[in-house]
């Protein structure tokens, strides 16, 4: 898709379909209380296009919702598409991020290939801002799935301008929309891995796939298996490989800035599960399928460190991938067995479908020995956090205010939905075992925290967040701004965490 940012007035831009954004500004209330629409452009003949159909009241500028004026008067653009972005008092910028992607998402189903997007004149959305925030939500948009469907259609997007206020800094909004190009299409190549069927990626695929970016991008890239787990004494990373014929491949990714010696070393960690049966405790057929998207905290990781490598903030980060296969053949490992992690500590083996997070200790051990003085990892964790943030927010937890509050700033600019969960010595004395150290499960009630208790096992007193995205990683039903399947969610957070050290 090809970017486009202007400053010319809205009416006068050719195009096929011209967006602008409209929110409800309602001041009355009680039950009789109407929707007042309005558009939120200062361009006189757009206001004038559209002013009938909005005073007919059959357009209440709800969040997405969409008008289509064909041939508008007085515009030099053949479609005129109104989006809405709901109350004017709770817009956002994220709210026009998901705008851009309902006018892409509009657009392609018609065969509209240009498309330009009009950002908002309101209080309080900074011009900047919404100029990054379109642009990423227009990738959004664009992305489809249907990759291997025979007779797929090309429906994507050929041009996407921004159109921004005359009066906005033309220098602070390219270097945001610059930064937004960047951002966008880096989570559709998440998307793209996330997509992709088991017997296509297998984790050596996922590595080549992470070495081919990274040679792309510039960052150091080393792709090892099976003899480096266990030169490593990755007994818990090679305890989950050891029951499948594909071999596993631990990634890891470096990006060293120049002229940063000293300071922070970031370590990003990945759990890479490419496709999980369960193991022997197998898990029921019903959406097995869907098991090929295990390894989406992975995928989010080398995501993000093709982000850092094109906009370069000024500090060190470290990106370790552990994936593998879950399979249950006779080599499998059993439920009763004890694996001796990395660390030396040693793991009962409750559950083996709880392998998630033993590829993610021996991680996040690796990382600190590559010298990562502050870690984050993203897994599908747990069905637990699903239960109670349902698929809507993904879990963080983190043993490090500071650390957290520097996750918590970057949402406001990464508009993802995440929501604080607890860790706790209750929760810690619930994964005690009778026969190791620690088991890979702690029953039941609290599965997510105790989960997150099991990683703080492995990251001990390096601050640390671990993100649970296991509800919000497939898009389960098509919204208007993004089209079921793989979400791409964690990478802009964790991308704004990085840059908020440097």
């Amino acid at each position: 898709m090809r970017t486009e940012l202007t400053q010319a007035r809205l009416s006068g831009i050719k195009t096929e379909l011209l967006a602008v954004l409209a929110a409800d500004n309602q001041t009355a209330k009680g039950p009789d209380a109407k929707a007042e629409p309005q558009l939120l452009t200062s361009d006189a003949a757009i206001i004038a296009a559209a002013a009938a159909v909005l005073a007919g009241g059959e357009f209440k500028a709800g969040a997405n919702e969409t008008l289509l004026l064909h041939a508008p008067a007085g515009l030099a653009a053949k479609r005129l598409l109104i989006v809405g972005l709901g109350k004017l008092a709770k817009i956002k910028v994220s709210s026009v991020r998901n705008a851009a992607g309902t006018a892409v998402r509009f657009a392609k189903p018609r065969g509209l290939k240009d498309l330009a997007f009009a950002l908002p004149e309101a209080d309080p959305l900074p011009a900047a801002a919404c100029a990054r925030a379109a642009v990423e939500g227009a990738f959004v948009g664009d992305f489809d799935p249907d990759t291997y469907r025979s007779d797929r259609k090309d429906q994507s997007l050929a041009s996407f301008t921004v159109a921004a206020p005359a009066a906005a800094d033309k220098q602070s909004l390219q270097a945001a929309f610059d930064e937004g190009v960047i951002v966008g299409e880096s989570q559709n190549f998440v998307r793209s891995m996330v997509n992709e069927p088991g017997n296509k990626l297998t984790p050596t695929v996922l590595g080549e796939r992470a070495a081919a970016m990274a040679k792309e991008v510039g960052l150091e890239c080393n792709v090892y298996s099976t003899e480096k787990l266990h030169e490593l004494k990755m007994g818990a990373f090679w305890s989950v490989s050891q029951g499948s014929a594909e071999p596993p491949a631990l990634i890891v990714l470096r990006y060293e800035p120049a002229g940063v010696a000293d300071g922070p070393v970031l370590g990003l960690v990945g759990k890479g599960i490419t496709f999980d049966t369960g193991g022997i405790s197998i898990k029921p057929s019903a959406d097995m399928e869907k098991m090929k998207y295990d390894m989406a905290g992975g995928a989010t990781m080398i995501g993000a460190m093709r982000t850092i490598a094109l906009l370069k903030p000024k500090v060190r980060v470290i990106g370790i991938v552990c994936a593998a296969e879950n399979m249950p053949d006779g080599k499998a490992q059993k439920p009763g067995d004890v694996q001796t992690a990395m660390s030396g500590k040693t793991i009962e083996i409750i559950n083996t479908d709880a392998e998630g997070r033993l590829v993610l200790a021996d991680g996040l051990a690796y990382a600190k020995q590559l010298g990562a003085t502050h870690l984050i990892d993203a897994a599908t964790l747990t069905g637990a956090c699903v239960v109670a943030l349902g698929m809507v927010n993904a879990g963080v937890f983190s043993n490090d205010e500071e650390t957290y509050a520097k996750f918590a700033a970057g949402l406001e600019v990464s508009g993802e939905k995440f929501w604080r969960l607890p860790l706790g010595d209750e929760y810690a004395e619930m994964i005690k075992s009778d026969i190791g150290d620690i088991k890979n499960t702690g029953g039941r009630w609290g599965g997510a925290s105790t989960a997150a208790e099991f990683l703080h096992t492995f990251a001990e007193d390096t601050p640390w967040i671990h993100l649970d995205i296991a509800g919000v990683a497939w898009v389960e039903t098509a919204q208007p701004y993004i089209a079921k399947g793989p979400s791409g969610i964690a990478m802009r957070s964790i991308v704004e965490w990085v840059r908020s050290f440097q």
